[in-house]
């Protein structure tokens, strides 16, 4: 019969080394402290973070922010952030936040526009007015424009 290196005895607890349960022991109850250790500190933690966010008063002064709120996270916790519904309603908002700024732009546009008239409206009655041997021109006919002659 052979004998290796490191094989001792048929598995029998008899011939088991008696320090290698003991270890064993240890080592478990060593790791179901550490985890009772994690377990009061992520407890800890939450409670830290609940008392910095204030949850409680925050729900009771403003509940219905605090539904929309809680939605809003559920929505894209839930996976429905790269949904089409998602991509309409962002194009929607970006439309609706540029609107006040295309507005501004097209009435900057228009006052442009109006004064330029009104520019050249004023320098149509002068040159009328400054005609040698021209008759007293009515100024509010001196601006209204023309249609064009075919």
């Amino acid at each position: 019969m052979t004998n290796y290196p490191g094989a001792s005895g048929n598995g029998n607890p008899s011939s088991r080394p008696s320090g290698t349960d003991a270890g064993f022991g240890q080592r478990v109850d060593q790791i179901g402290s550490e985890a009772q250790q994690l377990w009061s500190d992520a407890r800890g933690a939450v409670d830290d973070l609940g008392q910095s966010l204030d949850l409680r008063g925050r729900v009771e002064r403003n509940p219905y922010g605090m539904i929309a709120a809680a939605l809003g996270v559920g929505y894209v916790l839930g996976g429905g952030l790269f949904t089409p519904l998602t991509a309409r309603m962002l194009r929607l908002g970006v439309r609706l936040a540029a609107l006040p700024f295309v507005k501004d732009e097209l009435l900057g546009m228009a006052e442009t526009a109006f004064q330029g008239y009104q520019a050249g409206r004023g320098a149509v009655s002068s040159a009328v007015s400054r005609e040698p041997g021209a008759a007293s021109v009515d100024a509010s006919v001196a601006g209204t424009p023309r249609p064009p002659s075919y």
